[in-house]
């Protein structure tokens, strides 16, 4: 594999383009290469890729003819040809050949990764020849780990060889627990062609109230509503209630407030949770209506009817939230703290304790703040506010002039908090703090726990020698990037390392897909904020920081004034520098730019013959958007704000503006109401002093 690998390196461009674009010349320069090395291994890889193209074009019967040229010189990678040589011949109904590949495949290749696929394809090939039992032993045999597709092929083999009970309990158990399975519906149709059975009982309450909970968990909203009900008509006066409230929560969230309000309203007489539960949704959708004196209505009187359940605590976060955006803080106080010191330990405690800490802070109020900041880390020492309430307690210790007390809170959140917004926030203090006095210990601090496990990460050499990874690099080469990424994920135990995750974060990189790799180093490396660069391999970072587009990004952003760290940092937060990345509300590409905002811009940089596609073009998505958040940095003269703009829009951010006196845009960035503007900004302003880091001088 050592040498087909070194043989084949100059495939790798021509592979890649094939497998993206499948275009005629990219089709027409693979098979050249192959032709011209058709009895070397690197030629058997470049047939595999045209044939593997032309199976994701699904043309099946194009495929066959490279697959079988590939196949005499195929070697370690002959699982690979021998399952796509048989999925073409059972898709083009080629049987015989197909069950020929088929039937020695795991005697070929024992521990190939896709020996559970072939196996699910053979038995599809045996149940197209009419030899369901034979189909039936091969499953029967490997059916840990659950897999859908294989259960539905086992089920359809269990009908056809007239085993119409078990058919019926492995489709029911398909259909009814793995609901989001693309097989699930097609279950549902092979069921409805088998007889009834008198000994089975047909599906139960339970069964349809296990696909409906696991549809809603799914967001499969209308879905799930849909089967509740059914469940609402089936349930006896005990269960309907609840089953009344599981369709009211579906058709909520799934934008059918008003059904839902009107089922919420006819339930009958629930008690407890449910009640709670009831007079939750109804106060969920008048806040959706902004009809806030209808919401308070049905707080008081969830207060009454259920005054420790977690329906409440939702409930007060909800109308903090009210108050908050109105704002008016002092009413935003008062439910943030009533949520916490009814639910001291729940979920929403720590973030609503937080909340009474800021707002007294933003009132003035400075000594409160200050008392309940310190409270913060006592009780909630682990929580994701406990840097902000570390920074900004040494703030008001500075203006206090205490200038010890403020160097050991910017110590603490320094160390603790390596590359966090606020760590480098502190440094930025301590840097200007005027302090000889002799350090004091606070033991507040010490309740700040260590990171999780441990930081150090060392820097092992991939196992060049290890089959899986001479594999991987021959997949590479041929453009087969998800298959070679998971040949390296199934590196045995004693030859994985921490050279795994940095090697597939290489491959994405190298497919210019640098989201995936960004992904891939963030599980590997969930702590990597809160560690010194020293912790991590070098790769790790280069990752998880990539300078992708670099000499056009630095170019416009020059152009335009603006540090190319904090465009790239932008970038890595609205798109993970993926080039053909579209958001729900159709921002396009790397600076995420609405269509109207890309013509806007282009008219103003008097770009002829812009079109929106255009936006998918790395050069002009940087040009556009560098321009377009530059107008928004001289709109506020802060990048905090244009920041902040650039995520809610130009209109929040002025109403934001309006909410009183900052000290500075870092209390700004605090105080922005949407959570998801605030850690969105934190991160941008992050992100970019982990570049400087990295990096240096752009």
């Amino acid at each position: 594999m050592r040498q087909a690998f070194v043989a084949s390196a100059s495939l790798k461009p021509m592979a890649r383009q094939l497998i993206q674009e499948r275009s005629p010349a990219a089709y027409t320069g693979v098979e050249t290469y192959a032709r011209r090395h058709t009895k070397e291994d690197a030629g058997a890889l470049a047939w595999l890729v045209v044939g593997y193209a032309h199976v994701l074009d699904r043309d099946f019967a194009k495929a066959i003819d490279p697959l079988n040229r590939a196949k005499p010189n195929a070697g370690d990678l002959g699982d690979y040809v021998d399952y796509y040589l048989a999925d073409c011949y059972f898709q083009t109904g080629h049987m015989p050949e197909a069950e020929a590949i088929l039937n020695d495949f795991g005697n070929n290749f024992p521990d190939s990764l896709l020996l559970r696929d072939a196996r699910v394809l053979y038995a599809n090939a045996l149940l197209s020849d009419n030899r369901p039992q034979d189909a039936v032993a091969l499953l029967e045999e490997d059916r840990e780990p659950v897999r859908a597709d294989l259960e539905l092929v086992l089920g359809r083999a269990y009908a056809t060889a007239g085993e119409n009970a078990k058919a019926i309990i492995t489709l029911r158990n398909l259909y009814f627990t793995m609901p989001l399975s693309g097989e699930a519906d097609t279950a549902e149709a092979e069921l409805r062609k088998l007889p009834a059975i008198p000994s089975l009982s047909p599906p139960g309450f339970s069964d349809h109230k296990t696909r409906a909970d696991l549809l809603l968990r799914g967001k499969r909203y209308n879905d799930a509503a849909g089967e509740y009900r059914e469940l609402v008509n089936q349930a006896n006066p005990e269960q309907k209630p609840a089953m009344q409230l599981a369709l009211a929560t579906a058709l909520r969230h799934g934008g059918n407030e008003r059904e839902a309000k009107q089922i919420l309203e006819s339930v009958a007489a629930p008690t407890g949770e449910l009640e709670a539960e009831r007079i939750f949704n109804l106060g969920e959708i008048a806040r959706a209506a902004n009809d806030n004196d209808e919401f308070f209505r049905l707080l008081d009187q969830l207060r009454q009817a259920a005054p420790t359940s977690p329906w409440l605590e939702q409930a007060l976060l909800s109308a903090g939230n009210i108050y908050l955006l109105k704002p008016d803080y002092d009413r935003a106080i008062d439910c943030y703290r009533e949520l916490q010191e009814r639910f001291p330990d729940a979920g929403r405690a720590a973030y609503a304790h937080w909340k009474v800490a800021w707002l007294s802070l933003r009132m003035g109020r400075n000594d409160a703040a200050k008392a309940e900041f310190e409270k913060q880390i006592a009780l909630y020492p682990a929580s994701a506010e406990v840097p902000a309430a570390l920074y900004w307690r040494g703030r008001l210790a500075e203006e206090d002039n205490e200038p010890a007390k403020a160097r050991a809170y910017y110590e603490k959140l320094s160390s603790r908090f390596q590359n966090y917004y606020y760590g480098e926030l502190a440094r930025q203090r301590l840097s200007k703090l005027k302090d000889d006095s002799e350090p004091i210990h606070y033991a507040l601090l010490d309740r700040v726990p260590p990171i999780n496990g441990s930081p150090k990460v060392t820097e092992d050499e991939v196992p060049t020698d290890s089959v899986r990874v001479q594999k991987a690099e021959l997949l590479e080469n041929g453009g087969l990037v998800d298959f070679a990424v998971r040949e390296l994920q199934a590196t045995p135990a004693e030859e994985r390392g921490n050279w795994v995750p940095a090697e597939i974060a290489r491959l994405y990189q190298d497919m210019g897909r640098y989201d995936m790799a960004i992904d891939a180093l963030k599980r590997a490396a969930p702590n990597y904020f809160a560690v010194d660069l020293p912790a991590l391999p070098r790769p790790y970072w280069e990752g998880l920081f990539p300078k992708p587009y670099w000499v056009d990004l630095k170019r416009f952003a020059t152009d335009n004034d603006l540090d190319p760290y904090l465009v790239a940092s932008l970038i890595r937060q609205e798109s993970a520098f993926n080039a053909s990345a579209v958001s729900a509300k159709n921002a396009v590409g790397l600076m995420q730019l609405l269509p109207k905002t890309g013509r806007l811009v282009a008219r103003q940089e008097k770009l002829r013959h812009f079109a929106a596609p255009q936006l998918f073009t790395p050069s002009v998505n940087l040009k556009l958007g560098t321009r377009y958040f530059r107008g928004m940095v001289d709109r506020f003269g802060s990048f905090e704000y244009a920041l902040a703009a650039y995520n809610a829009g130009t209109e929040r951010v002025d109403d934001w503006l309006k909410m009183g006196k900052y000290r500075d845009p870092q209390e700004f960035v605090e105080s922005i109401p949407f959570t998801e503007t605030r850690e969105y900004v934190e991160a941008i302003l992050r992100n970019q002093n982990l570049y400087r880091k990295l990096y240096g001088t752009p």
